[in-house]
């Protein structure tokens, strides 16, 4: 009964923080952003190239430089079928980004502008891991995840808590929202020590607030995070790729960090 209290409260005082869905009431200040304006220069102070893993998320990762661009202020991550590098196995090749190592968000406002290109099989994805935790029990924050054609993206929260135990509803720990998959949307989130506030187009989605339970690793969101931004393929997920439908891509026009004022 504590908990469903406190988790109405959070809700009532989002929605007058929020007014009815429209921009946060509170003032902002932009203490950082990237807008990709350099063409073919990619910030290297601020980002890496995804190296390949045994996941679905990063088992095509290459930094091939055919899946990357920055051209028209936008950083352009592409997703191909691997026609030409022959020394590769890897039938696609695909893009990402992150700032591990060497830029760390908390306690601030993250939006990412994007738009997302969508073929069978395409799973673009912008999220944040710890920076010195192991998963699932340092968390996993999802900004935004898309798969193939669908007009909506799912914003979820991973940790020991939600994973491990499997404690999915107490509280609610993602939802998804509608886009316009033909166009730019804006991806957010708001970063609190007692909570996650996730946003699409300046829309609250849902928030993920710390709870009193004696179950371990509940809110392990209250530490530095980096960002990555990934174009990706395939996976038990999205299921199997079109390859006639390559190459896809991911543009993504800025990113930026707020603090309050």
């Amino acid at each position: 009964m504590k908990t469903s209290l406190f988790i109405t409260s959070l809700i009532l005082l989002n929605t007058l923080f929020y007014g009815c869905g429209s921009s946060p009431k509170e003032e902002w200040k932009l203490v950082w952003e990237d807008s990709f304006t350099q063409n073919g220069v990619l910030d290297t102070t601020v980002w890496s190239k995804i190296s390949r893993g045994p996941s679905d998320w990063n088992n095509y990762m290459s930094s091939f430089d055919s899946c990357y661009e920055v051209k028209n202020s936008n950083l352009i991550l592409y997703g191909i079928r691997n026609t030409t590098q022959c020394q590769d196995t890897a039938p696609y090749l695909t893009g990402g980004v992150y700032t591990k190592g060497k830029k760390t968000f908390t306690e601030g406002k993250l939006e990412i502008r994007a738009k997302l290109g969508a073929v069978t099989g395409a799973w673009p994805a912008i999220w944040m891991l710890p920076e010195n935790a192991p998963w699932p029990t340092g968390g996993e924050i999802d900004i935004m995840e898309h798969l193939n054609f669908d007009t909506i993206v799912y914003q979820t929260t991973h940790s020991h808590y939600s994973h491990t135990l499997g404690i999915k509803d107490n509280p609610k720990n993602g939802a998804t929202a509608v886009i316009n998959p033909e166009d730019y949307n804006i991806y957010g989130v708001e970063l609190y020590q007692d909570s996650l506030v996730f946003s699409v187009n300046r829309q609250h989605v849902f928030t993920y607030p710390r709870i009193e339970t004696d179950q371990p690793g509940q809110f392990p969101f209250d530490r530095p995070f980096y960002l990555l931004i990934d174009m990706q393929l395939g996976g038990n997920w999205v299921g199997k790729v079109n390859p006639d439908e390559l190459p896809v891509k991911m543009e993504v026009d800025w990113v930026r960090f707020y603090k309050k004022q």
